[in-house]
């Protein structure tokens, strides 16, 4: 037996499992599982990437100086309290290496983004759950778990796996009640989906216990570049900034990334069209007796009797060639996690949840 041993609370973390991209015997699939833009990045992001090639023998700027100009300008926000990182993910490893750790605490929600658990346990810090209402972030229950041992908080708003979202009135009142070393930190993957929601970035320039977090992998649909950004008080981008890898983003990601959030016609479209067609698809799987709660996402959390039935209907939409994604880790075994993709992939994956219904009959 060897003495070698990793970090405590390392072994405690399951292996990460994404969305299924195939089915074993089944061509022409269509992939709904991992809340992807059904219409691809921009053409000036594309544009950006071709052109990108001709300096990949070029080290990558360390500053990200132009990428986050370009965000500051779009976003209204100041340049030098952003940071940018390997998909949004990255900024929250980073800020649980830099502020959690051996006997603290990290706060998240019961069916909030895993990403969360597995970066307080990376740091060998300890992750507490705390309960959520009817699949809405509870500000009560999380200022009820604080302790003098809670330095994060996380939560995401709007909220992937449910796409349920809570008010600035309430974020607000969470900033303000949580203990005086603990950081706030607002998860706005999906900010860009919910018209006039800025993620919680004037808060952020409020207070000095406020970070919000951002991605380029969602309306952007750049989640095979992996592009994430954050927004914080002077003080923690310092920290965050002395502990990021220098050259942890490509020359790519950067032109890609940069053309992306300034092409806001492109933008505004997707969102437009995630809109309607997220409306139009809970309409559908309501009247087919699925019902989901109110989604600010690019997706909705169907619901269905029980876990045998909801694992029926996965495998039903498998045998039609639809891929969604099964939320059982995230505590909702009777869910199913359908993104919303273009209209025929929505007319599509409605047609045959009614079908399964009917035949379930």
């Amino acid at each position: 037996m060897t003495s070698i041993k990793p970090q405590p609370g390392l072994m405690d973390i399951a292996l990460y499992v994404g969305g299924k991209s195939h089915i074993d015997g089944v061509a022409n699939v269509i992939k709904l599982s991992s809340n992807e833009n059904p219409f691809g990045p921009s053409p000036a992001a594309q544009e950006a990437v071709k052109r990108s090639v001709h300096e990949l023998h070029r080290y990558p700027s360390t500053d990200h100086a132009e990428l986050r100009t370009a965000i500051a300008e779009v976003h209204g926000l100041e340049a030098d309290r952003i940071i940018c990182g390997v998909g949004s993910d990255e900024i929250i490893t980073l800020l649980c290496q830099a502020y959690a750790g051996p006997g603290t605490e990290v706060i998240h929600t019961e069916h909030g983004f895993a990403m969360y658990r597995i970066s307080a346990l990376a740091a060998s810090a300890t992750p507490v759950e705390v309960r959520e209402r009817e699949r809405v972030t509870d500000v009560d229950s999380i200022l009820d778990a604080c302790t003098e041992a809670t330095r994060l908080v996380f939560i995401a708003n709007p909220n992937n796996p449910t796409g349920t979202m809570i008010g600035m009135a309430e974020i607000e009142r969470l900033a303000e009640g949580i203990p005086e070393q603990c950081l706030l930190v607002l998860d706005g993957a999906y900010a860009e989906y919910v018209e006039g929601y800025d993620g919680g970035a004037r808060l952020v320039e409020m207070r000095d216990n406020v970070v919000m977090t951002r991605t380029f992998s969602k309306l952007y649909g750049l989640g095979g570049l992996r592009i994430g950004w954050g927004y914080a008080p002077r003080e923690v981008i310092d920290v965050l900034m002395r502990i990021r890898g220098p050259f942890n983003l490509s020359t790519t990601q950067l032109a890609a990334a940069e053309a992306a959030v300034r092409d806001r016609a492109y933008a505004e479209k997707c969102r437009d069209e995630n809109t309607r067609l997220r409306a139009w698809l809970a309409e559908a799987l309501a009247e087919h007796g699925v019902p989901c709660d109110t989604s600010t996402a690019n997706f909705v959390l169907a619901r269905f009797g029980d876990t045998e039935e909801a694992e029926a209907c996965d495998a039903y939409l498998q045998g039609q060639g639809l891929i969604v994604r099964k939320v059982g880790g995230y505590k909702l075994p009777n869910c199913l996690r359908i993104s919303v993709g273009d209209e025929a992939s929505c007319r599509r994956v409605a047609y045959c949840i009614g079908q399964f219904k009917a035949g379930a009959r």
